[in-house]
């Protein structure tokens, strides 16, 4: 039996899973943000800013879904349920002993520095602690990235290490710190089935 999709709210943020529907407001997001997303994420093919990769995006993003590849969400503003004010996904989901998922998460300039993220993060990582049952969530940042290491802090993510020329993001291979969030909760019986 699929789980149901989940629909999450915090008091600044509609919290729902990607899909296609929501193609056109993901697109007005990504151009909305192009400079200020750029040096955290890859470089971009001109493809990315059209609504048809996004519609084929979160088609994929709803397979992957129910075939628990991975959780990838949108934050809606409560008062225009047709804006996106962030992203959140748990990708690379694998299960079996190691009970685990990668974090990422974007916020709109805008909403950048209110707590908002923190808030949607927090739902959402209870969400992915006792609804889908996982262990650990893992999230790396760049050390100059100083909002990311204090929201990640803030949130209990405890370092775990430094990886060098870890990801090939804005045109060179960057460093980052590893992070991890432990499930403190976490029933082993979910292992053995």
């Amino acid at each position: 039996m699929a789980l149901q999709h989940p629909e999450l709210s915090t008091p600044h943020a509609k919290i729902v899973l990607a899909r296609s529907s929501l193609a056109r407001a993901m697109l007005e997001f990504q151009l909305r943000n192009r400079d200020h997303l750029a040096p955290w994420g890859p470089a971009h093919s001109d493809a990315f800013y059209t609504e048809a990769y996004w519609i084929t995006s979160f088609r994929q993003a709803v397979r992957d879904w129910d075939e628990g590849r991975s959780v990838r969400l949108l934050m809606l503003d409560p008062a225009q349920p047709q804006r996106v004010i962030g992203t959140i996904s748990y990708t690379n989901i694998v299960r079996g002993v190691f009970q685990a998922c990668h974090l990422g998460y974007s916020i709109d300039a805008h909403h950048e520095g209110k707590g908002q993220m923190r808030h949607a993060l927090k739902v959402t990582n209870d969400y992915m602690f006792q609804r889908m049952k996982l262990h650990r969530i893992m999230a790396n940042y760049q050390p100059h990235n100083d909002r990311s290491a204090r929201l990640l802090s803030r949130l209990g993510f405890m370092i775990e290490g430094k990886a060098s020329r870890y990801l090939f993001l804005d045109g060179e291979w960057r460093d980052h710190v590893l992070t991890s969030l432990i499930n403190p909760d976490f029933n082993p019986e979910t292992i053995l089935g």
